[in-house]
């Protein structure tokens, strides 16, 4: 089944390309049957490019998504134009009396800071206590993980003496959770950030399971007991050249950064990247839809 999308959206040409089933909304009203309406903060300067990563993912499932984007009112972001934000996103005040079978909260660059000192800190917070009454389950990635299981559970985060970037191995530690069926014992994912969260501090929550992890990398995924939240700390999402392009822009700022780690073959920048995570990335994303949103949310909120 499709996701449905607004027809101009410029990730539509791209899914279409790729062959992901993408239908508008004149469309999608003529067919008798309960969509699930997912909402996605996106928090990322690079909007359009998250907007084509995350709706190649939530494509390749046999139900049918409605897709709303949602952006912050108390930070504008300066890396998409105004026109592409009024056209596509909505905003808290106009959706806070909705419901949402699903919600994604994309990562952020603010990782350095502390979480208050964010500038849609207080914004993001209200968000999500109105998910824990309005959406089924909420998939949060990266920054936004660490945001949700500081705001939530009280585990914060700590600064790493250098990012982690590349591509490492995890192992699964709960093979009989819905979230992970179908998956290897062990299986890659990337990784790009320069903070990481305590395992023991996961572990010891009695509201959360650790799913899976890397011996290099750390915590990857984590879910909370009522499948309420769900923390990605790395980008399944990615597309095969994403940590590429993160090396080329921090070389061009100047940056010290190392080569992503695991990643271009025989650690030649000029070689192509090989993807060891699609199967997994599409295999997550079509779990968390069916398990954990689809099985659990009500065919009419009522």
């Amino acid at each position: 089944m499709p996701i449905n999308i607004p027809k101009l959206l410029p990730a539509r040409e791209v899914l279409e390309e790729e062959n992901i089933f993408v239908m508008d909304d004149e469309r999608a009203v003529s067919q008798d049957i309960r969509p699930l309406n997912i909402l996605i903060l996106n928090l990322m300067p690079e909007k359009e490019k998250a907007e084509t990563q995350l709706l190649r993912l939530l494509g390749n499932s046999p139900l049918q998504v409605n897709v709303n984007f949602l952006k912050t009112n108390s930070y504008e972001s300066t890396h998409t134009s105004k026109q592409h934000l009024e056209q596509f996103y909505t905003t808290f005040p106009q959706i806070r009396n909705l419901k949402f079978d699903g919600m994604i909260i994309t990562g952020a660059p603010v990782e350095l800071l502390e979480f208050d000192q964010v500038k849609y800190w207080g914004e993001l917070t209200e968000i999500m206590d109105w998910a824990n009454q309005n959406v089924t389950s909420t998939l949060h990635i990266c920054w936004g993980s660490q945001a949700a299981l500081y705001y939530h559970y009280g585990i914060g985060k700590f600064e790493l003496q250098r990012k982690c970037s590349g591509i490492y191995a995890h192992q699964v530690f709960e093979h009989n959770d819905f979230l992970l069926r179908g998956f290897d014992d062990q299986f890659y994912a990337p990784h790009s950030r320069y903070t990481d969260i305590s395992i023991d501090a996961i572990l010891s929550n009695p509201k959360l399971k650790l799913l899976a992890a890397s011996e290099e990398a750390g915590a990857l995924l984590i879910a909370s007991k009522d499948r309420k939240h769900v923390m990605v700390t790395g980008h399944l999402e990615y597309e095969s050249d994403s940590l590429a392009q993160e090396y080329e822009r921090d070389l061009s700022k100047g940056l010290e950064i190392h080569l992503p780690e695991n990643y271009f073959p025989n650690n030649d920048p000029t070689q192509p990247p090989i993807n060891r995570w699609r199967s997994h990335g599409h295999l997550f994303f079509s779990n968390w839809l069916n398990y954990y949103v689809y099985q659990e949310t009500p065919f009419s909120w009522g």
